[in-house]
């Protein structure tokens, strides 16, 4: 939500890639907000908190809402109004990967994405440690190359990161097969 005109990005987005991306958009703290992303294409949202009245439109419709939590009692309440998936946020500052896999350990059975202060070099730690996703808007979207409106640089920062992203995947299904 913080992108300058992001439903009409997003809407132009979804009409030059109909069948080939699935696109979403973030920091959703109201309604109205995922109403109008939803309206231009997304088909998840995301929030760094549980909006609850979003968490019970989403459950009547297409669009997949992972509500950011912080805490145990947050993780199980978000799951018990019907989230399938949370954010954990701002996990940097929580204690990064090791957080994850100490929320893991009771919650192994609700996938968790991993957001906030990480890293492209970070992706194999947060996937080894049970995070399902991570994001990495800040990673990839640096701030000089869009102020310079460097695509290349994000796309190979993109390209980087989803490289790194499926090294862990193979990592992590190795080591389950050994």
């Amino acid at each position: 939500m913080s992108t300058p005109g992001v439903f009409e990005v997003l809407q132009q987005l979804v009409q030059e890639h109909p069948t080939t991306t699935t696109l979403g958009v973030g920091t959703v703290l109201n309604v109205e907000d995922a109403k109008n992303a939803t309206n231009a294409g997304a088909k998840f949202l995301m929030s760094p908190a549980m909006v609850k009245d979003i968490m019970v439109d989403a459950q009547c419709g297409e669009v997949l809402y992972i509500p950011g939590v912080m805490t145990p009692t947050e993780i199980l309440s978000a799951c018990d109004s019907g989230a399938k998936i949370v954010k954990v946020y701002p996990v940097a500052a929580l204690g990064g990967s090791r957080y994850i896999s100490a929320l893991k350990r009771p919650f192994h059975h609700i996938s968790m994405v991993a957001s906030q202060g990480i890293t492209i070099d970070s992706v194999r730690e947060y996937i080894t440690q049970e995070a399902s996703a991570v994001v990495l808007s800040d990673a990839i979207f640096d701030k000089e190359a869009i102020s310079q409106n460097n695509f290349n640089e994000i796309c190979r920062l993109a390209h980087f990161a989803a490289l790194q992203g499926n090294e862990a995947l193979e990592w992590k299904k190795r080591s389950t097969l050994n």
